[in-house]
């Protein structure tokens, strides 16, 4: 098995459950009490989206990378970005070390295709959903990508910075992304990309009329894939 390097912290409350399923996809498929190998480097959030909000990308980029290239010196055979939003700076970090960074998006587009779709509504930080670094990263994939009218991207940006990455899971939140979900669907969506790592804390199948492709697990189980087949 090759150890896999975490760079999370983007928000602790979905990188915890990136750590969680790792070790129950490892166990799964070795049995016993086997767990995986894992490096985990958790930033301070904070830190991170004060650099979002006053778009200072150019810097959030090289404090990734600075960071994964701990991670690589540590032993990290893989790396992750446990987060959609700092993919925008993914080729910075990819720049930075010689491991394998897994893209989310790259691994949502596999399972959309492989469910036969070609139109999916993505939901995510405003950042993610109105900048192009993500929608055209699935549409390398051939995948149509629609996102939210205006008011709804409001919403759906509000709930993740507002509630979810403050470990706060409403069921009115819940209800007004299944409207989301229901608009996206009228306009076409065959499915839903849950864009950004926190959502699928408040969002699950049951909310949805078209299949919900959950990133934070299908990132988890394809990098999980990859470690124990120990292939490029």
């Amino acid at each position: 098995m090759r150890t896999i390097g975490m760079l999370g912290g983007m928000s602790w409350e979905s990188t915890a459950e990136y750590y969680r399923l790792a070790n129950v996809l490892v166990r799964e498929r070795l049995g016993g009490v086997h767990s995986a190998r894992v490096l985990l480097d958790s930033l301070d959030f904070a830190d991170v989206e004060t650099l979002q909000s006053t778009d200072r990308w150019e810097e959030a980029g090289a404090l990734l990378a600075d960071r994964a290239q701990r991670l690589e010196r540590a032993g990290a055979e893989l790396l992750l970005l446990c987060t959609n939003t700092m993919h925008k700076v993914v080729d910075v970090v990819e720049a930075a070390v010689k491991v394998p960074v897994l893209h989310i998006a790259d691994a949502a587009a596999e399972r959309v295709r492989h469910a036969g779709l070609g139109r999916v509504g993505l939901l995510g930080t405003a950042f993610t959903m109105e900048q192009d670094f993500y929608r055209e990263r699935l549409a390398r994939h051939g995948i149509e990508v629609l996102v939210p009218g205006a008011d709804d991207r409001a919403t759906v940006h509000r709930v993740i910075y507002d509630e979810l990455v403050r470990g706060i899971v409403s069921e009115t939140s819940r209800s007004a992304y299944a409207d989301v979900i229901g608009r996206l669907v009228a306009d076409g969506a065959e499915g839903i990309v849950l864009g950004c790592t926190e959502i699928e804390l408040l969002v699950s199948a049951d909310d949805s009329p078209v299949p919900v492709f959950a990133t934070t697990r299908i990132h988890v189980e394809t990098t999980v894939e990859r470690a124990l087949a120990r292939t490029d």
